[in-house]
């Protein structure tokens, strides 16, 4: 059995979070078809601790595959370089024997997968869902972390579980569709890909 690792952005200060954002991913990965080989999920809150984790289980060796999953922030070039997006956007000098595959990125943050899974959004956040205030799903990966938000909170406003960032974000992405995140988002697919072989 692979002996795997995956540093998150996400999680915050508190235990009870990063709980919650460790469940969540776990669910996801579940529904993904991982349950029989799910890696450790060490949520890190910032994704600047998470870099440094990662950076650390790198020189230690201890796993068969070490992977640090953050958002990408800003739009991605190529999907498949994803150390020199790093470098470009926040100078991080990729670690000595680290490879692209092990950088798995949320493009261009969580919410873009929420956003993405209409289904999910609707039968989570109910009839007070603005459905017509998302953006496009079309090229949904393009948009500007700060875009993917501001639709999001505008879209469910007048919802009583209006969403945020925390435990709420975490509980909707237990509850995602891989199907659907797969039919529209690259990035998405390509976590699939990596983490199929890795794990």
């Amino acid at each position: 059995m692979v002996k795997a690792i995956i540093f998150l952005e996400g999680g915050g200060d508190s235990n009870e979070l990063k709980s919650r954002c460790r469940k969540g991913f776990h669910k996801l990965l579940i529904s993904c078809g991982f349950t029989n080989r799910l890696p450790t999920l060490k949520p890190c809150g910032g994704r600047h601790r998470a870099f440094d984790q990662f950076k650390t289980e790198v020189k230690k060796s201890n796993y068969d595959f070490v992977g640090l999953w953050i958002d990408s922030e800003d739009p991605l070039d190529d999907l498949e370089a994803t150390w020199e997006h790093l470098l470009n956007r926040d100078n991080w000098e990729k670690p000595e024997d680290a490879t692209d595959g092990q950088v798995l990125f949320m493009t261009t943050c969580m919410e873009t997968w929420i956003v993405a899974d209409r289904e999910t959004l609707k039968k989570h956040f109910g009839s007070d869902l603005q459905l017509s205030a998302l953006l496009p799903l079309k090229k949904l990966e393009e948009r500007t972390r700060k875009e993917v938000l501001e639709s999001l909170e505008h879209a469910t406003r007048n919802c009583s579980n209006a969403y945020k960032k925390g435990k709420r974000s975490f509980e909707i992405l237990g509850k995602l569709s891989p199907t659907v995140l797969e039919h529209h988002l690259p990035s998405f697919v390509r976590v699939v890909r990596i983490l199929k072989d890795q794990l």
